[in-house]
């Protein structure tokens, strides 16, 4: 099965209400879905020819293609990744990434802006416009210096479909209020990642290993000032290849996951994969 490269974003605030911590937005997907059917998800998807043009890359600041490949260990096609991470963040999640051409983050404060993005997301999510074209016309640029690489997973040989996935983060824009997207999603949520894994654990949030490996992480955050600390200065970032473990039926059982500090196994009754 061939591999498709993807771009998975973790958005992030402070928590809520004065409560402690901070909080990451989820997207719960439909059951009708072919792929991690019924679970929380972060934003995210394929990445696509036009997310590497040179159009694109002409609309990027904070980090150029040189940089970006370095970032990921890559001899090209570095910051298609990223541009993929913000383009599926504004599709599937209905926030932006994106400044004006004095620096400031994009805030969508009014309703006749709100009514104006959100018609920019349909026509993007209906194949009518692409993301350069809609930055173009609102003369935004990607500050791709505030999207943090920090996580690279590919998915098991074994399943219908393979991803060669980076996972960035991202601080919330202030102004931008995610949502779902209707279709493909049909709810969502921000969480603190240890509330999340409580409920997860409880067998009422449905999490593919990776994505519970993601919030395992940031669980260990203290705090937002210290998670975007601890992304921005993560040196080489390893790739995580789990394997599936196939019972007598041909079905798979278990997934052991290759991970830095060891390797575990996870029984896959119940579980989303």
């Amino acid at each position: 099965m061939t591999l498709r490269d993807a771009a998975t974003v973790v958005l992030v605030r402070e928590a809520a209400h004065g409560a402690a911590g901070f909080e990451v937005f989820m997207l719960l997907r439909t059951v009708k879905s072919d792929f991690n059917a019924g679970a929380y998800v972060f934003p995210g998807g394929g990445v696509d020819r036009a997310d590497g043009s040179l159009d694109a890359e002409r609309l990027c600041m904070g980090l150029d293609a040189g940089q970006a490949n370095a970032r990921l260990g890559v001899t090209g096609g570095g910051l298609a990744f990223y541009l993929a991470a913000i383009r599926e963040c504004f599709e599937e999640a209905g926030v932006l990434l994106a400044a004006d051409a004095s620096g400031c983050t994009l805030s969508l404060h009014d309703d006749a802006l709100q009514q104006r993005f959100a018609a920019h997301r349909a026509a993007l999510n209906a194949g009518q416009t692409t993301l350069t074209a809609i930055c173009e016309r609102e003369g935004l640029r990607l500050p791709l210096d505030q999207v943090h690489y920090y996580s690279h997973w590919i998915t098991p040989e074994g399943m219908p479909r393979r991803y060669d996935t980076r996972f960035f983060l991202c601080r919330a824009p202030a102004g931008q209020e995610p949502l779902h997207d209707g279709q493909e999603t049909v709810d969502h949520c921000w969480v603190r990642p240890a509330d999340a894994l409580v409920r997860h654990a409880a067998g009422t949030f449905k999490l593919v290993p990776a994505t519970r490996k993601q919030l395992e992480f940031l669980a260990h955050q203290s705090s937002l000032a210290e998670l975007l600390v601890t992304v921005r200065d993560i040196g080489a970032v390893p790739t995580i290849l789990p394997q599936l473990i196939f019972g007598p039926d041909g079905k798979p059982r278990r997934v052991r996951l290759p991970l830095p500090e060891g390797v575990e196994e996870v029984d896959l009754s119940g579980v989303v994969i």
